[in-house]
């Protein structure tokens, strides 16, 4: 490795770093609004401005103000951990051990705004629709995790259904739109707890 590649290396660790900093501190301040005046009277604006940063810096980071609710770094850990999952485990053997894994890397901080932000995204009317939209991106996620460790192509009838079935499992039991309030009392770790139970019953064929 030259000198001027190592310089670049560094450059491009501190921009990224700079980037989460700034994505991270428009998520804290944003989520700060909602709890203080409400989701619908916190505008773009004011997030801005609480973050320090110009409205169309927040439009970089977050297309719209639903966004900054919805594009958490679960996903990401979820999926780089099913990367590091055994290549003989099953799609859902390793779809289960991802998400331990990705639970277990949060400190209580982290569960927390997971928290907070389920509970927004299943009590304000605009970021749940707008929550459809990252549940279809999540599967196209999935679906082309699951054709890499399958060896076939992403358009794959029996990969695409597997992975329809791993995520549908998975927004049956954590997205009880009209039972939310009901079931408050569930932790995050509870709510996983249920997941995997699920993914565990499409495991063994969905027995009844």
């Amino acid at each position: 490795m030259t000198d001027r590649q190592s310089v670049t290396e560094v450059q491009q660790s501190l921009r990224e770093r700079k980037k989460a900093r700034t994505r991270a501190s428009i998520r804290e301040h944003a989520l700060r609004l909602f709890r203080e005046q409400g989701y619908q009277a916190t505008t773009v604006e004011q997030i801005a401005a609480a973050a320090e940063v110009s409205p169309s810096t927040f439009f970089r980071y977050f297309p719209t103000k639903e966004d900054v609710i919805l594009q958490d770094d679960m996903d990401t850990r979820m999926f780089e951990a099913l990367e590091r999952q055994p290549p003989e485990l099953s799609p859902i053997a390793a779809m289960r051990a991802a998400i331990r894994e990705a639970l277990a890397s949060y400190t209580g901080a982290d569960l927390a705004m997971l928290r907070e932000t389920t509970s927004l995204t299943f009590t304000v009317p605009e970021v749940r629709a707008r929550a459809i939209d990252e549940f279809a991106r999540t599967i196209n996620t999935f679906v082309v995790a699951v054709a890499k460790r399958a060896g076939r192509p992403a358009d794959d009838l029996a990969v695409r259904a597997m992975a329809g079935a791993v995520m549908g499992v998975i927004m049956a039991i954590t997205v009880p739109w009209e039972t939310w309030a009901e079931q408050s009392w569930r932790t995050i770790d509870e709510s996983f707890d249920q997941v995997d139970a699920a993914l565990a019953l499409l495991e063994a064929g969905l027995p009844l």
